[in-house]
C-alpha cells in the first residue's frame, strides 16, 4: 500500500474510530485525523504480528480491522490521559 493510501485508511479509521466511542471525546478534526494515522501505525504493526500481509491492499479487510482496532486503542489511551477533570 502506497503512502497516501495509508493516509487515507488512517484519516477514515480515525473517524470510524471516533463515530463507534461512546460519549464526547475531545479535540476536533485535526486531532482526529492525528490519532487515526496513529491508530493505523498502530493497528498495522499489531497485526504485522499476527498476519503477514496485513496492508497487501487498500481494500483488504485486514488491513480495514487492523487500522479501526488501532485507532480505538489510541482514541482510547489519549481520552484516558487528556480526560476532563469537572
Amino acid at each position: 500500500m502506497g503512502f497516501f493510501s495509508f493516509l487515507i485508511l488512517g484519516i477514515i479509521a480515525g473517524i470510524i474510530a471516533k463515530l463507534i466511542l461512546p460519549g464526547k471525546q475531545r479535540g476536533g478534526w485535526l486531532l482526529t485525523i492525528i490519532l487515526g494515522i496513529v491508530g493505523a501505525m498502530l493497528g498495522g504493526w499489531i497485526a504485522g504480528f499476527f498476519v503477514a500481509d496485513a496492508y497487501a491492499s487498500f481494500f483488504s479487510l485486514a488491513a480495514w480491522i487492523a487500522a479501526i482496532a488501532g485507532a480505538l486503542i489510541v482514541t482510547l489511551v489519549f481520552n484516558a490521559l487528556f480526560r476532563r477533570r469537572a
